[in-house]
């Protein structure tokens, strides 16, 4: 009996050995694999040469649209010679809008005639830093495209747990009133093209059954952990996310963002001390 129990005991201590070598050559091979594959850093990497000092910007992959919007404008030298136009302390630097060029009349108003769809990505937000398109309000623009050219790069503040509810709270009513006026749009132009006439309160009868639709079966947004740690040590502008495309960020030259965000400026937000754009090129790709 005894021999037959040391026999079990023996067999199933060898196939726990031939396991764990199993186990331990797999683990190998992984760290082998895992050394010779090279890591890439592929990402573009734009350098905005300003009147107050040197910017670095990553731009992100997730957002293809604005990201090769931007460089294009980029290798073109369209914002050479451009100005931060709009500067707000605790808050963001604006730049972009072609009117501020020297030769300005050459080009159209960039937030109404020259605009892209929007790419909203949750793991993409308004931390301290963050490079987002500016756009037109949610009652023009509905689906809220960004500004072909026009950008803001995020200053903001550092928040508490509290402030960043009230926060979260704001951009679900941001949300839920740009989903609103786009379904009112949707509706109105469905309603015209099937040659069907509507006053204004049956529009808004109809959309408002198919907000209700969206309302019951969509989540609220809420902060992820990641954002509330950022938000709560390095600060940012949190009331802008889900709403605002967020498409890069500053790698380089925060404290030029600080200095510039801390001009002086007049009653429209604009440096009392031109703050120009001199020179933008690709510093990798």
């Amino acid at each position: 009996m005894q021999s037959e129990l040391q026999n079990v005991i023996n067999q199933n201590l060898n196939f726990m050995n031939k396991r764990i070598i199993k186990l331990i050559t797999l683990l190998m091979v992984s760290i082998i694999v895992s050394c010779n594959t090279p890591v890439t850093n592929d990402f573009t990497l734009v350098l905005l040469e300003t009147s107050l000092g040197d910017i670095k910007l990553k731009l992100y992959d997730e957002t293809p649209l604005h990201r090769d919007n931007f460089i294009k404008l980029i290798k073109s030298g369209f914002y050479e010679g451009v100005s931060f136009h709009r500067v707000i302390k605790d808050f963001m630097i604006q730049a972009g809008d072609p009117l501020t060029r020297p030769d300005s009349k050459n080009f159209p108003d960039s937030l109404q005639n020259y605009t892209i769809p929007a790419e909203f990505n949750s793991s993409l937000f308004h931390k301290k830093g963050a490079l987002a398109a500016a756009r037109q309000g949610n009652d023009v623009n509905p689906y809220m495209r960004s500004s072909g050219t026009q950008f803001y790069i995020v200053q903001g503040i550092k928040y508490t747990e509290e402030e960043l509810n009230i926060a979260e709270q704001r951009i679900n009513s941001q949300i839920k009133q740009g989903k609103f006026a786009k379904i009112i749009k949707e509706t109105s132009d469905s309603l015209k093209l099937a040659g069907i006439a509507a006053t204004d309160a049956e529009v808004q009868e109809i959309a408002s059954i198919e907000m209700f639709k969206y309302l019951t079966s969509t989540p609220d947004f809420k902060l992820s952990t990641e954002e509330r740690l950022a938000y709560t040590t390095i600060g940012g502008t949190p009331r802008l996310d889900g709403t605002y495309t967020v498409f890069g960020e500053v790698i380089e030259g925060l404290d030029i963002v600080d200095r510039i965000a801390s001009e002086k400026t007049d009653a429209s937000d604009r440096p009392l001390n031109n703050i120009t754009i001199l020179k933008t090129r690709i510093v990798r790709k």
